[in-house]
């Protein structure tokens, strides 16, 4: 799954989501959707809006979380077999 961290970038430069509204034209909405990682399909443009103001590359703020195998049984550390 690709998440967005545009909630840890903004924080860490004590930024709001308004003063980036305002200075990329980007509306709030939309980086709301971002902001709180609900994005269903990626926008270009409006992802290359954000790593131009926040000055980061693309991979700085989206990136891939491993969800592991949804189907794969867990191991049982017992080591006793099947429950």
């Amino acid at each position: 799954m690709i998440s967005c961290k545009l909630s840890t970038l903004l924080g860490e430069r004590r930024l709001k989501v308004a003063d980036v509204c305002r200075a990329t034209g980007i509306a709030r909405a939309t980086l709301d959707r971002y902001y709180y990682d609900r994005v269903k399909s990626l926008d270009r443009d409006v992802l290359a809006r954000l790593c131009q103001y926040l000055k980061v590359k693309p991979g700085e703020l989206l990136v891939l979380v491993d969800q592991g195998d949804l189907f794969e049984q867990p191991e049982h550390p017992s080591g006793g077999g099947k429950p």
